[in-house]
């Protein structure tokens, strides 16, 4: 008689399996989809800590808010909240698709304090001045930081308003900006660091105020 063992299970088979549903499942769902999961990962509120985040940014209510960068909306509905119906939270993104998610969000979740704005590369194209801007993992991405925040900072803000940067350490990712450099730039670009929370293992949480505008220096 032949041998009529079983054949020994190949996990490795299983994995690529599974690896292939997943993705069959991602591209069934949309790029949006894909690149929100790109940005928000798995696991990310026990990491980030975003309700505490936003609490330490003593927002008031009725303040105006700029989510630089925003994605899909991870942070922009906690700051609608902390900053109430009569706030408004600006959430900016230079992808369009990710935009369209995030006002289709707001409509269903009855957020009427939320509006999407298409940025620019270089230019937030925010429709007023704003108290605070807040980024996360995102300052990496800017060209010409000194140039881009000295703008936003001439055009863009109230009179004291601050910029919240939350951004990866160059020890976790190659994604990063080292705190150093963006206290050269921030300071560069005419801000001041007010605060710098040190409970992100994986990130750098810096808070920087506005210095005045010299009413004789034009917007550049």
């Amino acid at each position: 008689m032949g041998d009529r063992r079983r054949p020994t299970p190949r996990p490795h088979l299983g994995r690529a399996l599974g690896a292939l549903l997943c993705s069959s499942v991602l591209l069934a769902s949309g790029c949006t989809f894909v690149k929100r999961m790109a940005y928000e990962g798995f696991g990310r509120d026990e990491w980030q800590q975003p309700d505490r985040v936003v609490a330490d940014l003593g927002l008031a209510p009725g303040a105006r808010v700029a989510d630089l960068g925003s994605g899909g909306g991870y942070f922009t509905f906690r700051l609608a909240r902390s900053v109430g119906p009569t706030g408004h939270v600006y959430a900016v993104d230079v992808d369009e698709g990710m935009n369209e998610h995030v006002t289709d969000a707001a409509a269903d979740g009855g957020f009427e304090n939320v509006t999407a704005v298409l940025a620019a590369s270089d230019d937030t194209r925010l429709p007023e001045p704003v108290d605070l801007v807040f980024t996360s993992n995102t300052y990496h991405h800017l060209t010409d930081r000194v140039v881009y925040f000295r703008r936003l900072r001439e055009a863009h803000l109230n009179v004291g308003a601050r910029v919240a940067i939350v951004e990866f350490r160059p020890e976790v990712t190659s994604h990063a900006t080292a705190r150093e450099t963006i206290e050269e730039e921030m300071t560069a670009a005419g801000y001041r660091l007010v605060k710098a929370h040190d409970y992100l293992e994986r990130q750098h949480f810096l808070i920087f105020a506005a210095e005045a505008v010299d009413p004789e220096q034009p917007v550049r």
